[in-house]
């Protein structure tokens, strides 16, 4: 069974860094794709960045794009997500996922219904 813990999130000042990590227990080489997912209050649950593990290709929501860097480390068996300029707008709780075994076989998308495994979350809180 896989499970999935995610730490680093807190609350900052807007211009500042936040670095999440997701550890995962158990198999997750058959999760092509990884990813973070974020939910405000009040909004829908959106997909911030993913990385596909075979070609080790990263994707982002274009509202991160340049601010935000996931990578995978294979030898502590986490998904990271650097997060810089941080803005109110990032507020959110913030998700670590993994897809089904084998489903994404090309690259990512941040279709959530892909995604089977969830950790319990970790919030991020930007202050003006």
């Amino acid at each position: 069974q896989v499970q999935l813990v995610e730490s680093g999130g807190g609350s900052v000042q807007a211009g500042g860094s936040l670095r999440l990590s997701c550890a995962s227990s158990g198999f997750t080489a058959s999760s092509t794709c990884m990813a973070w997912f974020r939910q405000a209050p009040g909004k829908e649950r959106e997909g911030v960045a993913a990385f596909y593990s075979p070609a080790a290709t990263t994707y982002y929501t274009d509202s991160v794009k340049g601010r935000f860097a996931i990578s995978r480390d294979y030898a502590k068996n986490t998904l990271d997500l650097q997060m810089n300029s941080l803005k109110p707008e990032d507020t959110a709780m913030y998700y670590c996922a993994a897809s089904a075994p084998y489903y994404y076989s090309t690259n990512c998308t941040f279709t959530s219904g892909a995604y089977i495994r969830w950790g319990q979350g970790t919030q991020v809180t930007v202050s003006s």
